[in-house]
This record gives structure tokens, sequence and C-alpha cells, in this order.
């Protein structure tokens, strides 16, 4: 299943992707099946595990069943989008978790998973404007899968670590280069407003499969820039989740952002890089997962 936000009467709703447009979870209820208990958003659908997915399946196959439907279906096209996951309470990140991005950036192969966090302040939607920062020239592009936690996670394994997962996501993780090198903390250069743009959907966990074998590319202006696959990563997405969970408590919600591939600006000489510019429009693509646009402007 692939949920998405979207904005209602200024406010993020629930939506489902259907072959025939995005179910409307709200409008639906309301008008078809108000006693049915069915999450009004993401939060509460992650929350609410299998019961709440199964739900959601009976409404949208109650909703794609009447002839009437399209009154509850919306197009795409005409969406304002949300981040697909509105308020995690950690948004943790792995850094140089490719080989080859490690390699262009001559950066020793991590012994374990370097760890940073973003803050809430990042999130934003497919399809949004993302202003460049004023206190930066260098602002790179960063196609990554996000880990969404589904199940309180503490010292599990890493054969039980799937099993906490709720579903997966794309994310351009956005940084600003010579803020992140000022210092030897690279929270500064991570965490301006809008650098983590999440979307378009929340693709559920049974819909992905294994997630270390996905295509995954970014593209700037249609120019392909990065191109690779998930089983490139050094650390598998149950090796994160079970690494990060031996440290702290993982909770429903909880996004982790697991490290991108070759191909990003800093990984060029640097009389050859190129950062991105007012107009510059970056599409971030996962196998099963969709594609991420947006727009970068001048601030």
């Amino acid at each position: 299943m692939k949920l998405l936000t979207f904005r209602k009467n200024d406010a993020l709703t629930l939506g489902v992707q259907t072959e025939f447009g995005v179910l409307d979870v709200v409008q639906a209820v309301k008008q078809l099946a108000p006693a049915f208990t069915v999450p009004a958003t993401v939060h509460e659908a992650i929350n609410g595990g299998a019961t709440a997915t199964d739900a959601l399946l009976n409404l949208v196959n109650l909703v794609l069943e009447r002839e009437d439907r399209a009154s509850l279906l919306l197009s795409e096209e005409t969406m304002i989008y949300g981040p697909c996951v509105t308020h995690p309470n950690k948004i943790i990140c792995v850094g140089l978790n490719y080989r080859k991005h490690a390699e262009e950036t001559n950066a020793p192969i991590p012994q374990y998973p370097i760890l940073f966090n973003k803050f809430n302040n990042t999130l934003t939607g497919h399809g949004h404007d993302i202003a460049l920062p004023r206190v930066t020239k260098e602002v790179d592009y960063e196609c990554e899968l996000v880990i969404v936690i589904g199940k309180q996670a503490k010292y599990i394994s890493k054969e039980q670590a799937l099993e906490h997962v709720y579903g997966y996501c794309c994310v351009n993780d956005l940084s600003a280069r010579d803020l992140q090198m000022r210092t030897q903390q690279w929270l500064l250069g991570k965490s301006c407003d809008d650098f983590s743009p999440l979307g378009p959907y929340l693709v559920t966990a049974d819909e992905v499969g294994n997630p270390n074998d996905l295509q995954i590319s970014t593209t700037v202006n249609g120019k392909v820039r990065q191109n690779s696959n998930t089983a490139d990563m050094i650390f598998h997405c149950d090796e994160i989740v079970s690494y990060i969970s031996q440290h702290m408590t993982l909770y429903p919600g909880d996004i982790i952002l697991t490290g991108t591939p070759e191909g990003v600006v800093l990984g060029d000489p640097v009389d050859k890089r190129v950062y991105l510019k007012d107009g510059d429009v970056v599409t971030i693509s996962i196998e099963k997962l969709g594609s991420l646009t947006n727009r970068m402007v001048n601030e």
C-alpha cells in the first residue's frame, strides 16, 4: 500500500494511492463508513500496525467497488503534497554508507555506521520549491532510501530487524557542503529548512520486499547524476536498524536515512564542482517507491 499526505483546509490529511487516483481517507470515512475505525493520519496508520492497514485496505476496496467512486478520488496533479511521514520523533542519518560514495570522497570505509541527525524543520513534500539558504553556496543533492520504523525496537537482532519496519520512502538528503565541513560535526550543513523532502509515498514493507536490492538514482534538470543500487550499501537495512536499537529505543514513526550512493557534487574534482542553483529541478527515484521532485529557488 502507498500512503501519502496532502494539504486540505490548511491541514495535512491522509491519502492512499490507487490505480484510479488518491483516496481521501477522511472524506471517504465521513461519507461512506462513519462507523469504521480507520486511521485519519499517517502516524495513526503507522502506530496501528496490521489492524490499521487492514482497515485502510477495506476502505479502499469499499470505495473502488462503487460506481460513484470518482467523488472520493483525487488527481495527484492537483494535490499539494506533505512529507509522507509528518512528525517523526527521530530523524537518524547514516553517513558514508555506500562503498563507491566513500571511495569518490576519499573517505575510509567505516567500521561502524556513522550516525548523525536532522530535525523536523527539514521536512517538506514532493513538488515543493526549496529555498537555497543565503549562508551557503554549496548545496548538494543526495538520493537516499528511508526506513520508517513500525514497531518499538530495543536490542533487536539483525534477524529481527526488518520485522520492526513499517515501510520505506525516498528522501533528498540535501547538504550544504561548506557548512557541513566547517567543523567536525555535520549537523549544520544538514539541517537547513526543507533539507529533507520526503515522499511522495510511504510504501509498506510488504510491497517493497528486499530493501537491499533497489535501483536508486538522481537527476538534475533531467541529467542523471547518481545511478546505483542499495546493494552497494556498506551496512544494509537490517544491520542499521539492529545497530541503532542497541544504543537507543526506536519508536513507530522514527525515520532512518540510509546514506547516498556515488555521484554527488562533492565527489567531483574541486574545479569541476557545480552545486545546485536557482531553478535546478532535482528528482530522486527509487525502485518501487516512486519519484520525488523539487525545484531549488533563491531565498
